[in-house]
């Protein structure tokens, strides 16, 4: 397929984010830019925690540079940075950009809204695949991730730092819970796959508990390389 114009990939560090960009790939989209929001209190990922030179390790390992944000967590103030940044790479001449969706509307609904607004022109490759087929492609494609934060009252604390694998899968269809955590009970850091350069190292972490509108376990990545 033949490549198309400049794309950006949505990246939180993240299984489903880092799936949906691999997906576009071998759709012929031309990712020049992984774009990621960082808290402006923790330096770390917005939703899923990942201290900021982890993710710029991440995208050095895929090979594709990584613009990072700082943002606030009020939505509407949100949504003006995240417009900011993205008319910014358009500028450069970005002219789709990837999302890792894959069946909340509302998430779907603001991405459409958004896009529309800016001009740019939204691309799906998870949307409305069932969950558990989405984690499974990024299983066998290759992937490796661990799981970085989870719902407190969902899981003990030994979930974070899991390797997601089907083992993980089977034990999350026996509890009910969404396979990719889409409703935000848990979220992964990516170390390893197909579009990885090498395996990314985590040599020294700890579960921290930390209480805000969930209470959430959170892998404290202390070292890594």
């Amino acid at each position: 397929m033949a490549a198309r114009s400049a794309t950006i990939s949505s990246w939180s560090g993240g299984k489903d984010s880092c799936l949906a960009c691999y997906k576009a790939l071998k759709q012929g989209y031309d990712i020049k830019y992984l774009l990621n929001f960082i808290s402006k209190d923790s330096k770390r990922g917005c939703f899923h925690g990942i201290e900021a030179g982890l993710m710029q390790l991440q995208a050095e390992l895929v090979g594709i540079p990584l613009v990072q944000k700082e943002t606030t967590p009020d939505m509407k103030q949100y949504e003006e940075e995240f417009k900011e940044a993205v008319s910014g790479l358009m500028a450069k001449g970005a002219g789709s950009m990837v999302f890792g969706d894959i069946y909340l509307d509302e998430h779907k609904d603001w991405v459409e809204r958004v896009c529309k607004d800016m001009g740019i022109a939204p691309v799906e490759p998870l949307w409305n695949a069932p969950a558990e087929s989405v984690l499974k492609e990024f299983i066998d494609a290759g992937f490796k991730a661990v799981v970085v934060s989870c719902q407190a009252d969902k899981f003990e604390k030994e979930f974070v730092g899991r390797q997601v694998n089907k083992e993980m899968l089977s034990e999350l269809k026996a509890k009910n819970i969404c396979p990719c955590g889409e409703n935000g009970e848990f979220h992964t850091l990516v170390v390893d796959g197909p579009i990885f350069k090498r395996r990314i190292e985590i040599l020294e972490s700890e579960p921290v508990l930390k209480q805000g509108f969930w209470k959430y376990w959170f892998l404290d990545i202390k070292k890594y390389r």
